[in-house]
């Protein structure tokens, strides 16, 4: 909990990450002493790769604190909004909503669902001098910890703090800003999982640099240009600016599984059918076996390819004048579903199947006839992806004009969810700059029209909304009139909530996850960290008022997530002689007090005659026991189970 937190971050460092990988894979560098041996390792490595002295990178002041606030720990805790979480539309989704700071947000996630995330997208402040941004923290390092902490000097010290304290939105503001949670991001992501990053140009360049230092300039995927406007102002005197920015980088380029478009292979059974139709149908197979023109003829069924990307056609393919004259089969290294296919077809696509390079991607034929794909060019005029669509949709939504600024449309982020998750439709998708939920509403609405079963996960700043701002004063009013807390994470939850019933009618008759989760982060009030600060653990009483102060599903959440179980785990409530213990794997958790003797004994009985109960740790709430005595018990007893049939070895913590 919040005491053994803050003391773990008072010894971490800057590269205590790193250090543990280089210990776990390269032992024979470290000295004695604990120092690591750089020419030992270049040793090592020098038949591997190259070594070199010097390198690019990125460098701006506060590069180094970024790094210290992603290795710290968050203090606050989870805590599950239970009127919500239990309505039946909300009690068995597997969709969360954060409300909290996105920095806390990722940490509580790595806990719970590190690299398990398909697609990121977020669209972040553009440091632009008109979005708000504005840099400041409340981590209250004083100059000496810094220089120690960092290993710098006093006025960098100085300069970083001033940096972080007195608000401010230059480009190093918005590096540190931006690193720190792009640093936790990358680990949140699958080993073929990608990133979509949006902006513009007043960030864009040192965007792509700070990228390329997080994720590695070889895990760049490509840029997108977003034409975000239906047309330019013609009374403006000035260049306009048309369009935005969408970066791309994936976990793991090295991954052969990692593309656009794409997903694993599977051996077991054949692609889709690929039905004879009147529209366009081009197989293109690398070295040119096939060619892109695909002249007329017959292509026998059999392995085509350059050895390293085979596909093979099931059955024979007749071509004439550009169209297939028969129903066939493709397999590859990829992984298509006939409802994809259907899909595409149903809104006038034409599929164009490339395995080059193992990129996999649906083009879209436009009004000229010509190709258009998930290239490097998004016209959002086209797709009905424009800022002003977003703004139509959200009005249209909402029923109220001008409640959001900077809203993405949702047919942009519907294009990217296609491009990344059309082969793993049960993905999770993370946005931590939900703002309104453009994203969750476009995860919604893709899975009904694909039958996709993919789950968001959403973090938004509870940020006060205030009636004397005039950019502000529609969506205060807004909450305010429909009895909602006046922080901007509502105008999100109402969004997903009003698109979700709005989905549901149009799709009566398909099975789909259109609640949510809504848990909000929690700072311990000042009162309860004193009590945590004098509490003695020695004591001969405990201090049940810091359950009360946390809240029992508040502390129940927060563990079972940083057991690793999810935001949504459910425990399950165990009876031991009139106290209730909660279990859930391998985990069993004592928070209350009042533990007894005849507690311990119903819980040994359990442990015997219940095959399927099997916690090998039990966590106790040090706050509700007194720790010599709870621990004597425990071990004492735990240790009898060693002796049985099951021959059970039984761990027990205590958390403060």
């Amino acid at each position: 909990m919040i005491k053994d937190i803050e003391a773990k971050n008072e010894t971490i460092k800057i590269n205590d990450k790193e250090i543990a990988v280089l210990k776990e894979h390269f032992p024979a560098c470290f000295k004695q002493d604990g120092s690591f041996d750089i020419i030992r390792f270049q040793e090592q490595l020098k038949d591997k790769v190259s070594v070199v002295q010097e390198g690019y990178e990125l460098k701006f002041l506060g590069k180094s604190y970024a790094k210290l606030m992603a290795s710290t720990d968050t203090t606050t805790i989870v805590q599950p909004d239970e009127a919500h979480n239990s309505l039946p539309e909300n009690a068995n989704s597997q969709n969360i909503y954060i409300s909290g700071d996105n920095l806390d947000g990722l940490k509580h996630l790595l806990k719970s669902y590190a690299g398990k995330v398909k697609c990121i997208s977020i669209d972040p402040p553009y440091n632009t001098g008109s979005d708000g941004f504005v840099y400041f923290d409340n981590f209250k390092y004083t100059k000496e910890t810094l220089q120690d902490k960092l290993s710098i000097g006093e006025q960098e010290a100085e300069r970083i703090l001033d940096l972080t304290k007195r608000g401010s939105a230059s480009h190093s503001a918005w590096l540190v800003f931006m690193y720190t949670r792009l640093l936790l991001a990358r680990d949140l992501l699958t080993d073929d999982g990608v990133i979509f990053i949006s902006i513009d140009d007043n960030e864009q360049a040192n965007l792509k640099l700070l990228c390329d230092d997080v994720f590695g300039e070889e895990n760049f995927l490509g840029e997108i240009t977003w034409l975000k406007k239906r047309k330019g102002s013609f009374l403006s005197k000035q260049l306009i600016s048309m369009t935005e920015y969408i970066q791309i980088y994936s976990r793991s380029k090295s991954n052969k599984n990692t593309y656009l478009f794409g997903g694993v292979a599977d051996e077991s059974e054949s692609q889709p059918i690929i039905k004879r139709t009147n529209q366009l149908s081009i197989l293109n197979i690398p070295k040119g076996i096939i060619s892109t023109k695909l002249s007329d003829g017959t292509y026998e069924k059999g392995v085509y390819g350059d050895g390293i990307n085979p596909v093979e056609l099931v059955d024979d393919v007749i071509i004439k004048n550009g169209t297939n004259l028969n129903d066939f089969r493709i397999k590859g290294p990829f992984t298509w579903s006939q409802d994809f296919f259907n899909n595409e077809i149903s809104k006038g696509s034409r599929p164009v199947i490339n395995t080059i390079n193992f990129q996999i991607r649906v083009f879209r034929i436009n009004d000229e006839g010509s190709h258009k794909g998930f290239g490097s060019v998004i016209d959002g005029v086209k797709i009905k992806g424009t800022n002003e669509d977003a703004y139509e949709e959200l009005e249209e939504l909402m029923g109220i004009k001008s409640l959001f600024d900077y809203s993405k449309p949702k047919n942009l982020i519907k294009e990217l969810l296609i491009a990344s998750t059309s082969f793993d439709r049960d993905a999770i998708i993370v946005d931590f700059f939900s703002g309104s939920a453009t994203t969750g509403h476009a995860v919604m609405q893709t899975n009904a029209e694909d039958g996709g079963n993919r789950k968001f996960i959403l973090v938004q700043l509870p940020e006060a909304l205030n009636l004397d701002a005039d950019s502000q004063k529609v969506a205060y009013e807004f909450l305010k009139e429909n009895k909602l807390p006046t922080t901007l994470d509502y105008i999100g939850i109402e969004r997903i909530k009003r698109a979700a019933a709005k989905i549901k009618e149009e799709h009566p008759n398909k099975v789909l996850d259109l609640g949510f989760k809504h848990f909000t982060l929690v700072e311990p009030n000042p009162n309860t960290l004193d009590k945590l600060e004098t509490f003695d653990k020695n004591a001969l009483l405990a201090d049940t008022t810091i359950l009360d102060d946390f809240g029992k599903p508040t502390l129940l959440a927060t563990w079972l997530n940083a057991d690793g179980y999810s935001l949504t785990a459910k425990a399950t409530e165990v009876d031991l002689d009139g106290y209730i213990a909660y279990h859930y794997q391998r985990h069993l958790y004592l928070i209350d007090s009042g533990f007894s003797l005849e507690s311990m004994k119903a819980l040994i009985v359990k442990y015997s005659i219940e095959g399927k109960f099997n916690p090998d740790t039990v966590v106790i709430f040090g706050y509700s026991f007194n720790e010599w005595s709870i621990n004597e018990m425990l071990e004492k007893n735990l240790r009898i189970l060693n002796d049985t049939e099951r021959n059970l070895k039984i761990n027990f913590s205590v958390r403060y």
